[in-house]
């Protein structure tokens, strides 16, 4: 792996970071659609994603032959029809990548010119995989299937994605071990009606798993589970036994030697880790389990919580987080995890010839499907535990498990019962609260609290993820009013995030002008601006003073001193300044001793290029006596208001690195 970086870090292309050049490039992976992206206040257009080998470069009227790894960033929406094993040709810019295992990343500038056709095999391959994706459908069930039988995830949607994860559910579409073990058996039970000899069948089923593998594409889990199941194949074949736990160990090495990059992928960890917790500790588990419940129960349950433990290190240092609902989730999902990869493999296959049949074939496994879905999304309601990325993370989760081995279980049972009662009773927003600012990064998102799971929303951010995850947290069901500030991406980007499964009535944006009312519940909302001039985005800015009878608030996105200083004589004091323009340094002195906050809430992503909050704001904001609160450092905020009297609470406290969000 050593001499690989080096050979990378030496090469040709590595040597012109930051340089434009022209390049042909075969692709070696699918090009794939990336998530919505955010830079600052605009939405970037969208981009394709993939990963190429560099075959030829031209720099400064040099041409270079080479063989080189790298990842391929494109706008022209004529890749997602490109196969891996074209070739294509572009102009691009030469950056630095963060991936180890490719020496840049090359952004392509212009359109791309296709420089070759894909060859029959690849054809015949995208055919099945487009014939699945067509035959599927549309919606959450529709393109969950081709992701549980070819790990072909591109028709899901963000938000699907972010459920998936946050439930547990997100192996199901990651062709592993159990894909192999479905569609091995489903190939040895077909082989029978074709060859009276079990040599003669098990050359057949893998013959059938190496064209799985291509169809599937050669991920760091499926070369793992490829690796595995030749070892057992092989030892079935030549009866000498199938002992997993040695198969497992020849597929690491196998891969790892084949590809030493494998060692530091993430995907691969897992893989072999939720693995190794299935042999060695599932069985104990059922063992333990089945002395208090039913064995069909006790098998059911083992899995999912083996799994759990000896991936929980690993995924606390990616993700930061635990589900403790994935193994209820997992548990209600597996009864309809084979009918789908077995039926929809079979639809798959035949989609090219008869794609009335392979309609017909999806349509029967549609509602399990649907009910995976129901499952992810239910379960992705509920907090998780939230511990910590990186080395805190791995470091917390390794001595949690350490403990629950060594420790006598009713000292562990008693301990783990303790630590989750003390982290629930902290968790954020707590008990009552009346304003609530989201952590959602660069942007601004906020609720007041109308009761009965309503509230106002102002701005909804630049993520969806994050802004439905805070509304989930504060329990907010319905929107009788959203307020959008203005345009810009880090204030409406996550729209379809705060809107999901939640009833909206009335939207504010852009057509609301200066001296707009109106009352929801006890909440009094005026609009202060804009007026009918034309000005910049921020001075567009929708600015409100709400009023009920515990506090008041003033609100106005991104609005500058030009504006500020027009109403600032109108202005009088309130409870919570929600301070503009994410604390930037244009703020009017006048307007803001004006408004003479308690508190004053600074939405702010941290370590933002922007240099938000300005030390000018800060000081400033102090002289007027404001408490000052910021997401970059407190995190979410919660205000609890009675009679003008605040208690503030924050989801990132001194000491509550392990709570539930």
């Amino acid at each position: 792996m050593s001499l690989r970086q080096q050979s990378l870090q030496s090469s040709v292309v590595a040597k012109h970071i930051g340089e434009s050049a022209t390049v042909e490039v075969q692709l070696t992976t699918d090009p794939h659609l990336t998530g919505k992206r955010v830079s600052g206040q605009n939405f970037l257009p969208p981009s394709y994603s993939a990963l190429a080998s560099l075959s030829e470069i031209q720099i400064a009227q040099r041409i270079y032959k080479l063989h080189i790894p790298i990842r391929l960033i494109v706008t022209d929406k004529e890749i997602a029809k490109l196969l891996p094993g074209q070739k294509v040709s572009a102009e691009v810019q030469i950056l630095r990548s963060k991936e180890p295992r490719v020496a840049a990343l090359l952004i392509a500038k212009h359109e791309i010119r296709i420089e070759s056709e894909p060859s029959r095999w690849a054809r015949s391959l995208g055919k099945v995989r487009l014939g699945l994706r067509a035959a599927s459908g549309t919606g959450d069930a529709g393109s969950l299937i081709p992701g549980m039988v070819l790990g072909d995830t591109s028709l899901q949607s963000e938000n699907f994605r972010s459920d998936m994860r946050r439930s547990g559910l997100t192996h199901l579409v990651a062709v592993s071990g159990a894909n192999f073990a479905i569609v091995s058996a489903f190939i040895l039970w077909c082989a029978q009606f074709l060859f009276r000899t079990m040599r003669l069948r098990i050359l057949a089923t893998a013959i059938a798993l190496t064209a799985f593998i291509a169809l599937v594409r050669p991920s760091p889990s499926v070369l793992r589970a490829a690796a595995m199941a030749a070892v057992l194949l092989i030892a079935y074949a030549t009866k000498r036994g199938a002992d997993s736990l040695p198969a497992l160990g020849f597929a690491i090495a196998a891969v790892v030697i084949g590809d030493p990059w494998q060692g530091r992928d993430p995907g691969f960890a897992l893989s072999v880790l939720a693995t190794a917790g299935l042999l060695l500790f599932a069985p104990r588990i059922i063992a333990y389990l089945s002395r208090y419940l039913p064995n069909v129960i006790a098998q059911a349950i083992a899995p999912p919580i083996a799994a759990m433990v000896f991936c929980a290190p690993v995924i606390v240092a990616i993700a930061g987080y635990l589900s403790p609902m994935s193994i209820v989730a997992n548990l209600f999902a597996a009864p309809a995890v084979a009918p789908i990869t077995v039926v929809g493999f079979i639809a798959a296959l035949i989609s090219p010839l008869a794609p009335v049949i392979s309609s017909l074939l999806v349509t029967c496994v549609k509602p399990l499907a649907w009910w995976v879905a129901s499952v992810a999304d239910w379960a992705a309601g509920f907090r998780v535990l939230t511990i910590g990325k990186g080395l805190l993370g791995f470091v917390v989760a390794i001595i949690a498990i350490a403990l629950i081995f060594l420790l006598p279980r009713k000292l562990v049972i008693v301990s783990v019962l303790i630590v989750l009662s003390l982290s629930y009773l902290q968790r954020f927003p707590g008990g009552d609260w009346q304003f609530a600012n989201c952590d959602i990064g660069q942007g601004d998102g906020a609720a007041i609290n109308l009761g009965n799971h309503r509230a106002i929303v102002i701005d909804t951010g630049p993520d969806p993820e994050a802004i439905d995850r805070c509304l989930k947290h504060l329990s907010i069901r319905e929107i009788p009013l959203l307020i959008l500030t203005h345009g810009h991406a880090d204030h409406i980007a996550g729209l379809s995030g705060a809107v999901k499964g939640r009833k909206v009535g009335a939207t504010w944006f852009e057509s609301v002008k200066r001296g707009t009312s109106a009352q929801i519940g006890n909440a009094k909302i005026k609009v202060l601006w804009p007026d009918n001039g034309e000005y910049d985005p921020n001075n567009s800015s929708i600015a409100v003073r709400i009023d009920t009878p515990d506090f008041s608030l003033f609100a106005g996105g991104d609005m500058e001193p030009l504006t500020q200083a027009v109403i600032a004589s109108e202005l009088r004091e309130v409870d919570i300044y929600k301070v503009c323009h994410h604390g930037s340094a244009y703020q009017d002195e006048s307007f803001t001793r004006a408004l003479g906050p308690q508190v004053a809430v600074i939405s702010v992503g941290a370590g933002n290029s922007y240099g938000h909050p300005a030390a000018k704001t800060l000081t400033l904001l102090t002289q007027v006596s404001a408490k000052v609160l910021r997401t970059d450092v407190d995190g979410a905020i919660a205000i609890a208001a009675h009679r003008h009297r605040l208690k503030v609470r924050t989801s990132k406290g001194r000491f509550n690195f392990i709570r539930w969000e």
